[in-house]
């Protein structure tokens, strides 16, 4: 008997199932704001990660409107140190458990 060949799923439908076609509603819609204030940097830490960058439309749920107010607030507000522009504290390389360049010294 010869061997059944199965169809390759897509990867959209294996990634979400039925409850990933509704979007999230864009928060600043649904407060009915019109522009984006810099200066409420409470709101704004919410779109920018751990790590310092700004997420994106898909993660944040912002219409693209709104995303690009969000992204223009975000740079002001660093540019005025209100937000960081990178993460605080532990470095890349500590972090993903690398080596620095003094460690091959000593491997030789």
């Amino acid at each position: 008997m010869a061997k059944q060949r199965r169809r390759p799923t897509r990867r959209r439908d294996r990634k979400g199932g039925l409850t990933s076609g509704r979007r999230k509603p864009c928060p600043y819609c649904r407060d009915k704001v019109d522009q984006v204030d810099y200066k409420d940097i409470g709101t704004l830490r919410r779109f920018v990660s751990e790590r310092g960058k700004i997420r994106s439309r898909r993660i944040t749920g912002a219409c693209r409107r709104h995303q690009s107010q969000v992204a223009r607030a975000v740079k002001r507000a660093r540019e005025l140190a209100l937000l960081p522009y990178v993460a605080e504290g532990v470095s890349d390389r500590s972090e993903r458990g690398g080596r620095d360049r003094g460690d091959r010294d000593r491997d030789r």
